[in-house]
């Protein structure tokens, strides 16, 4: 979902000796719209099963953790050649995950790590909708159930998919298309990659925050029901960079910069509330079967 212009298309994997540094021209936008309508069917259904399935007592307060829960990540890693983004630098990945979710009591496990050479793939693949290789890709390569993350890191370098940081799926359409589920990233922003400025594994971080359940914190602008949590204040547009002071809809706090939701750098990113803890519990539970 996390999505940028880039200065040059680039074609090498991670691990490829030499590979300059990518620096961006622009800050993110988003290329895969959420329509009204899809936010508003969703978020219909989402309180209807939370009105029939009302979630357990806490046992605590506090950040809202209850329990703790470890979930497996199937990643796979597409490239063009046999010049593969290391397992250090996957390894690296799930550390920073464990660590930017620590307190919502979830825990990531890497179970599987497989490479496969597909030129196509790693260029072409794109979230337009009915693309032919995110399709082919995801169903030869999906592992697992609605629990279980599965990681595609490609390279974007297609009209279709250039410029594409990530994107994933949500909850709520495991059920009507469970072969689609996962997050697809861009290979050169996991811990030590070359895309500067996003190069610290947190677009893992921010699309494993949809495929929990959460909106962008600039979902619907300073108007209306916003990203649905309540402790996250409006905010008009995409953060960029890092904006320190940046408050562009009255009243509710300074926009949340610091919010892995948010469109900032990751140097900047640092924090969920505890409102998004809650969804995130809430979601997995009803749509993913994972009680917290």
């Amino acid at each position: 979902m996390r999505l940028f212009f880039l200065l040059a298309t680039f074609g090498l994997t991670l691990g490829a000796l030499g590979a300059a540094n990518v620096t961006l021209t622009s800050g993110r936008t988003c290329g895969t719209v959420l329509t009204e309508e899809f936010i508003s069917l969703a978020e219909t259904n989402f309180a209807s099963k939370l009105e029939s399935d009302p979630e357990p007592q806490a046992k605590n307060s506090g950040n809202g953790t209850s329990g703790s829960v470890t979930l497996d990540v199937y990643w796979h890693v597409i490239a063009a050649d046999k010049r593969y983004i290391p397992k250090s630098q996957v390894s690296r990945n799930i550390h920073a995950i464990n660590k930017h979710y620590a307190k919502s009591g979830i825990s990531f496990k890497l179970v599987s790590l497989e490479h496969t050479i597909n030129r196509k793939w790693f260029n072409n693949v794109a979230n337009t909708g009915n693309n032919t290789e995110q399709n082919e890709m995801k169903k030869q390569l999906r592992k697992g159930g609605p629990a279980d993350i599965n990681v595609y890191t490609v390279g974007f370098n297609s009209d279709e998919g250039d410029g594409s940081l990530g994107y994933a799926t949500f909850p709520s359409t495991y059920t009507s298309d469970p072969q689609d589920d996962g997050v697809v990233i861009l290979f050169s922003t996991v811990p030590g990659g070359f895309t500067m400025g996003y190069n610290e594994g947190k677009t893992l971080t921010h699309e494993l925050g949809h495929w929990l359940g959460l909106y962008h914190t600039f979902q619907g602008g300073c108007e209306g029901s916003g990203d649905f949590v309540s402790d996250t204040p409006p905010e008009s547009v995409p953060g960029t960079g890092c904006a320190y002071g940046r408050d562009t809809c009255p009243g509710g706090g300074k926009d949340p910069i610091h919010n892995f939701m948010d469109y900032s750098l990751d140097s900047c990113m640092n924090e969920f509330t505890p409102g998004q803890i809650k969804r995130i519990k809430q979601q997995i539970r009803l749509y993913r079967g994972i009680k917290l």
